[in-house]
Parts: structure tokens; sequence; C-alpha cells
């Protein structure tokens, strides 16, 4: 009686130096990094290679393993999602500084506005237990995203524009509102990396002719929702931060510029008055 055929084995993973070469022609910058995480990532060697070429194809590596690393969290991120940069993490160490502040006195009331995929509303939720939590994003896949993220602290995810979608009963009682709206002038879009520009969504980006038509409308509405004491916190390039301060400054709020230059990242905080 013949013997069975054995099944074919499967075909061997490519090695980290191969990656990497692909990758590396591709024209990925830290192609051995990247390819330690996609093969760490990949169950399989068929699935490693087609997570290989869509980064190779120019998808950013955060959509391929479906989630970005930020102030030490896995947060997940679809396809088609803004993905939270490293020089965010500024604005999210100084959100949740202002958040413990706060909690001194009550639980905290934390905001994140234009949040994507939540990761800015998430760190600081990591970083300071009980905080009350909202947020909120004008693109649908944004608050899919937010909603998984946030799930775990309780955060509450809402799609809308700016403030419209938020609770009318938050008004005045807001400790920290943190946002990170578009601050890239239009006429600059074009020259974004592909991975942004191709891959992530306009209204994540573009700022308008100066980049700050969002920001000024976010920090119009921001002394209406903000507690006596409050703080506004948001992220801006730095030709952008003197005009985000006039804006902070207009709406009646004490604006403050703070620098980061580790991470190249600025964030304009406008106080309240009143107590804190």
């Amino acid at each position: 009686m013949p013997l069975p055929s054995p099944l074919p084995s499967p075909p061997p993973s490519p090695s980290l130096s191969a990656v990497a070469a692909r990758l590396r022609a591709s024209g990925c910058v830290f192609a051995e990094d990247e390819a330690r995480l996609l093969l760490s990532a990949a169950r399989t060697p068929g699935e490693l290679a087609a997570m290989v070429e869509r980064r190779a194809g120019g998808l950013p590596l955060e959509h391929v393993l479906g989630w970005a690393e930020f102030c030490g969290l896995r947060i997940a991120v679809d396809p088609g999602v803004f993905v939270p940069r490293r020089r965010t993490e500024f604005l999210a160490r100084r959100a949740a500084a202002l958040a413990r502040r706060a909690r001194g006195r009550s639980r905290a009331v934390v905001v994140d506005l234009c949040c994507g995929s939540g990761a800015v509303g998430a760190a600081v939720a990591a970083a300071v237990e009980g905080v009350e939590l909202y947020a909120a994003d004008v693109d649908p896949a944004a608050v899919r995203c937010a909603r998984r993220n946030l799930a775990s602290a309780g955060g509450r995810v809402y799609e809308g524009d700016l403030y419209g979608p938020l609770p009318a009963a938050l008004r005045g009682r807001v400790d920290v509102l943190v946002a990170n709206a578009p601050y890239v002038p239009t006429g600059e879009i074009g020259l974004l990396p592909p991975e942004a520009r191709v891959h992530e969504p306009p209204a994540a980006l573009d700022g308008g002719s100066d980049g700050l038509a969002v920001q000024r409308r976010v920090i119009g509405e921001a002394p209406r929702w903000l507690a006596p004491g409050g703080r506004l916190l948001v992220e801006t390039g730095e030709r952008q931060a003197p005009g985000t301060a006039e804006a902070v400054a207009r709406a009646g709020l004490v604006p403050e510029v703070a620098v980061c230059e580790e991470l190249y990242a600025t964030v304009v905080v406008g106080a309240r008055g009143g107590r804190g």
C-alpha cells in the first residue's frame, strides 16, 4: 500500500534583513524598526507578505498594523483614520497634568475635541484615574476608533462638528478642553508626505488659508464650555502659535505658549478666570 504523500511545507518566513531591504527600497527611513514590528504582528508568512507589500505601497505603518503607539499605549487606528503623532504626546501630558490638578477638587471633566482615534483622551484617562471623559469628531471612521479606544475608560464619544454633538449639560463644567484641530495651511497640504495627504482624511489636516480656521472656531466657543479656572489646550504649529495665542486672548482667555523642543511640539493654553 503506497504511503500518503506528505503535505507541502509552508513557505518560510522572510528574514528581518529581507523585509527591511524591501521596505528600504520603497523609501521607508526606519526600515529595520518597521520590519521588526511587521514580523512580530504577522501570524503567517502569507499575512507578512501582504503587510510588507501594503507598507511598501505607501500605506502608513500604523494602518498596516492596526495600531499606533502613543504615550505608552496601543491606540487602535483603522485605515483612513488620522494617525496620532508623537509630538502630540506633549499635548496629552500637559492635559493630564491639568486634569490631575482639577481632580484634587472634584472628578475632572475632560473633553477631547477633534479627537481622531481618541489617543489624547485615552492617554489622559490612563494617567489620571477617574476622569469624566468626553470626545467628539466629525469623521465617522474616527468616531468608531475612538469608541474602541475610550471604552475601558468609560469615555463617551460623539459624532459631529466640534461642540455641536456634545451634551448641553457640559457647558460651564469642562476642566480640561483639549483640541488637536487641523492647522496645516491649505496651500501646504501638497507638501505633506504621501502617507498623510493620500491616506488620512483631509478634514484632519486642512486648517484653511492660514492654518487657523478650525482653531478659531474651537477657541471662540471654548469659554462657554469651560468651568471657572478651566483650561483650553490647542496643539498648533510654530508659525501659527502667535495667531493661536491672539485668538485665545480675543476669546477672553489668558494665553500661554508652551514648547517642547524634543518633540518639536507647540501647545497654546488658554485659562478661564475663576478657581484654580
